[in-house]
C-alpha cells in the first residue's frame, strides 16, 4: 500500500515515525500507512496552516492535524515573536479553553511552552468563555492570550486562537508576522518542561470581576425588578457558557432561569445535537421545546466557547422563532441605543461597529439616534479594531456581526454570549414594562420604522485539497465574470475587497473603499433595487459563503407575513439564478 502514496506525503509521515514523536502517535502514522491511505494524504499533504486567527483543523495525526505537535510550534512560534516585540519586559499571557475533547490538553501544553519560555501564565482553572480569556488579558496587563476552542465546528474540530495586548484577535501586522515565526519552528525547537512555578490558576475569585463588569452594562434594573420571575430558557450546548450565563442573568436580578439539563453536561462530543452551532434551529430543538412546554417568552444558547448566542422569540401565535444574527443583532442594537438615548448617555461622540457582510439595517438605526455606525470587515477583531482606534476619541456602545456575536461595552474585545444573553433578557423585561410587548413584537415594529431587511446566508462547502483549490478558483471566475444583473436589476457597482476597490459597473470608474485599509478575499455586488450579494470563503472552514441582503418597505405589522414571504422568496430567486 505504502509504495502508491504520493513521496512527499509519505516522506512527512516518515519523518514522524523518525522523529521523537510518543510512540502511541508513531503507531497512528503506521496505521495510515498500511490501512487509510486516503487520510494519511489528508493528515500530511500540508502543514496545518497558523491562519490570521490562530489555528483550526480536524483532531488527529499528522502535520495539518490538531495536536500536541502542531499546536506546540504554533505556540513556539507565537512565544518567539512576543519575545521580538516585548524585549525588556515581563511578558504575560493568559490561557483558557472550551469543552472540546483534548481542549484541557492542547491549553496545559501551551502553558507549559509559554511557562518555559520564562513568560507569567495565567491559566483558568478549567473552562471558561473566550469573552472571559479577552477579559483576562486587558485586566491582568498581558501581551498576549490564547483560547483553545473550534468555536461551533462539529466535535472532530478544535482550534486555538492568539489574542493581542488589547485583549483582541491578533490584526495586521502581527497575524502575518506571528505566521511567518510559526513557520521557522522545527519540533525541537519548542521549549517545554520548565518554569513550571510561572503557572498561575485562576478561578471564581476572577470570575466575579468578569461578571461585574457585565453588570455595569444594565441599563433597566427597574424593568428587571418587575420581572424578574420571567421565564428563561437556557442551554450552554455541553460548553463554557455552563456556569457564567445562568449567574449573569442571576446577578441582574433574574431569578427563573430554566436549563436545558441534558446539555449542562460537559461533553465534547456534544452528544444531543449533531452540531453546536446555536445558528441551527435543530441545534436549538430541545431548548424551544422546554421553552414550549414552560410557555417562556423565549429560548437561549451559547456555543462551545460561549462567544455566539443563539436565541428563539415566541410569536403571538405561540411558536417560536430562531432569530438569525442579524435580527439579534438589530435588537440589541436598538435596545442600548433606544436606553442610552433616554437616559441623556448620548451626545453625538458614540458609535457603533458591523461587519460589511451584516444587514444594513444597523445603518438606519444608529443614523436614527445621531451615532456613527462604522462598517469594517469579517471578523470581530475587525470590529476590536475600530475600538482601539477610537479609544479615547468617541465611546465605542455596542456592535456585531451577522454570524450570531454582539459585544456591548469595551472591556472584551471579542464576541460576548454571556454579556448578550442577559441583555436580550433585560431587553424583553424592559419591552413588557415600558411597551406591554414581547420582544418579537418590538422587532415587527422596528420594521415598520426603519424598513424591512432580510437577510438569506448559503454556505458551499468543498472539502479536502482538491475543494480548497476548486473554492479559489470560484472567487477567481466571479472576478473575471461577475453577474450583470441579479433578478433583473442591474449591478451597479461592484466591491472588490482584495483590492480594495469600488467599481462603478456603467463607467468602469475605480476608486478606493472608503474607510477600510485591511485586505480581504471578499466580493459584493450591490444592485440598482437595493440587493446586496456578497461571496467570501471562510477563513476557518473548508467553505464559500453566500450573503443576501434585500429590502422593503412594512407600511404595518399585519403586513408582517406577507412581506417576509416575499422577501424571503426573492432570496430563493437569487439563489437559483446563481446556480446555489
Amino acid at each position: 500500500m505504502a509504495n502508491n502514496l504520493d513521496p512527499q506525503v509519505l516522506s512527512k509521515a516518515q519523518a514522524w515515525l523518525d522523529g521523537n514523536y510518543d510512540e502511541a502517535t508513531k503507531q497512528e502514522v503506521r496505521m495510515l500507512i498500511e490501512n487509510n491511505p486516503n487520510e494519511l494524504v489528508e493528515s500530511f499533504y500540508k502543514d496545518l496552516e497558523f491562519g490570521t486567527g490562530g489555528l483550526r483543523g480536524i483532531m488527529g495525526v499528522g502535520t495539518n492535524r490538531m495536536n500536541i505537535y502542531t499546536v506546540g510550534a504554533a505556540t513556539q512560534g507565537l512565544a518567539n515573536y512576543l519575545k521580538q516585540n516585548f524585549a525588556g519586559e515581563q511578558i504575560k499571557v493568559a490561557i483558557s479553553h472550551d469543552s472540546r475533547n483534548n481542549s484541557r490538553m492542547f491549553a496545559e501544553r501551551v502553558a507549559d511552552i509559554f511557562a518555559s519560555n520564562g513568560f507569567i501564565v495565567y491559566l483558568f482553572d478549567a473552562l471558561r468563555p473566550t469573552p472571559e480569556l479577552s477579559f483576562a488579558i486587558r485586566e491582568l496587563g498581558c501581551q498576549s492570550g490564547v483560547m483553545v476552542t473550534a468555536s461551533h465546528n462539529p466535535k472532530e474540530y478544535n482550534g486555538y486562537k492568539a489574542y493581542w495586548n488589547d485583549g483582541s484577535q491578533v490584526t495586521s501586522p502581527h497575524d502575518v508576522n506571528i505566521i511567518e515565526e510559526v513557520g521557522k519552528v522545527a519540533m525541537e525547537d519548542v521549549l517545554t518542561g520548565k518554569n513550571p512555578e510561572n503557572i498561575n490558576i485562576l478561578g471564581e475569585e476572577f470570575d466575579k470581576i468578569y461578571l461585574a463588569a457585565i453588570k455595569d452594562l444594565s441599563l433597566s434594573p427597574e424593568s428587571v425588578a418587575k420581572y424578574n420571575d420571567m421565564k428563561i430558557v437556557y442551554t450552554p450546548l455541553h460548553g463554557a457558557g455552563v456556569k457564567l450565563v445562568p449567574q449573569s442573568l442571576r446577578n441582574y436580578g433574574f431569578n427563573n432561569i430554566i436549563c436545558v439539563e441534558e446539555q449542562m453536561v460537559l461533553d465534547g462530543n456534544f452528544p444531543t445535537v449533531a452540531s453546536p452551532n446555536p445558528e441551527e434551529r435543530k441545534t436549538m430543538a430541545m431548548a424551544i421545546e422546554r421553552a414550549e412546554k414552560e410557555g417562556a417568552d423565549f429560548a437561549m444558547a451559547t456555543d462551545p466557547d460561549a462567544d455566539r448566542l443563539g436565541v428563539a422569540l415566541r410569536t403571538g401565535k405561540g411558536d417560536y422563532v430562531l432569530l438569525n444574527g442579524n435580527q439579534t443583532l438589530v435588537l440589541l442594537m436598538s435596545y442600548q441605543l433606544t436606553r442610552w438615548a433616554e437616559l441623556g448617555k448620548i451626545t453625538g461622540k458614540e458609535f457603533v461597529v458591523k461587519t460589511i457582510v451584516t444587514s444594513m439595517m444597523p445603518d438606519a438605526v444608529a443614523e436614527h439616534f445621531g451615532v456613527k455606525c462604522y462598517n469594517c470587515l469579517t471578523g470581530f477583531k475587525y470590529i476590536a479594531k475600530i475600538i482601539r482606534e477610537q479609544e479615547g476619541k468617541t465611546k465605542y456602545i455596542g456592535g456585531g456581526e451577522e454570524s450570531f456575536g454582539y459585544l456591548p461595552g469595551d472591556f472584551v474585545r471579542d464576541k460576548d454570549g454571556v454579556a448578550a444573553i442577559t441583555l436580550v433578557a433585560e431587553a424583553a423585561a424592559w419591552a413588557r414594562d415600558t411597551m406591554g410587548i414581547t420582544l418579537y413584537e418590538w422587532l415587527q415594529q422596528l420594521y415598520v420604522k426603519y424598513g424591512f431587511f432580510r437577510e438569506g446566508l448559503v454556505n458551499v462547502v468543498r472539502k479536502g485539497k482538491d475543494g480548497a483549490a476548486e473554492i479559489q478558483q470560484m472567487m477567481v471566475d466571479y472576478r473575471q465574470n461577475p453577474p450583470k444583473s441579479i433578478l433583473g436589476s442591474p449591478v451597479v457597482k461592484i466591491l472588490d475587497y482584495k483590492t480594495l476597490e469600488e467599481i462603478d459597473t456603467a463607467t468602469g470608474e475605480r476608486k478606493p473603499i472608503e474607510g477600510i485599509d485591511d485586505k480581504s478575499n471578499v466580493l459584493q455586488w450591490l444592485t440598482e433595487d437595493g440587493t446586496k450579494v456578497s461571496v467570501r470563503p471562510s477563513g476557518t472552514e473548508p467553505k464559500i459563503k453566500f450573503y443576501f441582503g434585500v429590502k422593503a418597505p412594512l407600511a404595518s405589522v399585519d403586513e408582517f407575513d406577507a412581506t417576509l414571504a416575499a422577501l424571503d422568496q426573492k432570496i430563493e430567486d437569487i439563489k437559483a439564478e446563481l446556480n446555489l
